[in-house]
């Protein structure tokens, strides 16, 4: 059984940071990538090992950016508007008025038994294939690992599920997001 101390310390690493501008792949470790339109705006979800970016731009003129991530090194600093530790459940929303996007987004954070750990991830795969989820996996030092971004458009939103099972510390990340265009 890994420490306790050890568990929470890596629960505390993540965090969500809202950006006011366009990030680049270049920044990241990118595994996949998928991009979903709508009328006037568009959302780019990358996947990579425990960790998510999703770049909602309108009319390529406004960009709200969310990375959900757990390194320190990766995180730009520039145009970032808000930003939070990602342990326990957090409710967030803002407006962009000016730019014409309202964000809304939902974060929780469990940590699981053994046996409940393996279960939600055999569960996570299975709903990841039949929703043809983005999708990544991998294994760290004590276990197999899955990232996963479930995404569905609709006519003024989109909506991104993401889960995060990482085997260190048996931690499930959870994040419901929704990027809304204002207007018609």
């Amino acid at each position: 059984m890994l420490n306790p101390t050890v568990r929470m310390n890596s629960l505390q690493t993540y965090q969500l940071l809202l950006y006011n501008k366009a990030l680049h792949p270049e920044l990241f470790q990118l595994r996949d990538r998928r991009v979903v339109s709508g009328t006037g705006f568009e959302l780019e979800a990358w996947i990579m090992p425990g960790r998510h970016l999703l770049r909602f731009a309108l009319n390529s003129a406004a960009c709200v950016c969310e990375l959900v991530t757990d390194r320190e090194e990766e995180i730009p600093e520039a145009g970032v508007v808000a930003g939070f530790f990602c342990a326990g459940e957090r409710d967030f929303d803002r407006d962009f008025a000016l730019q014409g996007i309202n964000y809304m987004t939902t974060v929780q954070t469990e940590q699981l038994n053994d046996n409940i750990f393996h279960s939600t991830l055999d569960e996570m795969r299975e709903f990841a294939a039949s929703a043809e989820a983005l999708t990544h996996a991998w294994s760290d030092e004590t276990g197999p690992c899955l990232s996963v971004l479930d995404l569905q458009r609709y006519a003024r939103e989109i909506h991104a599920q993401s889960y995060h099972l990482i085997s260190n510390g048996r931690i499930v990340l959870r994040t419901q997001t929704i990027f809304e265009r204002h207007g018609r």
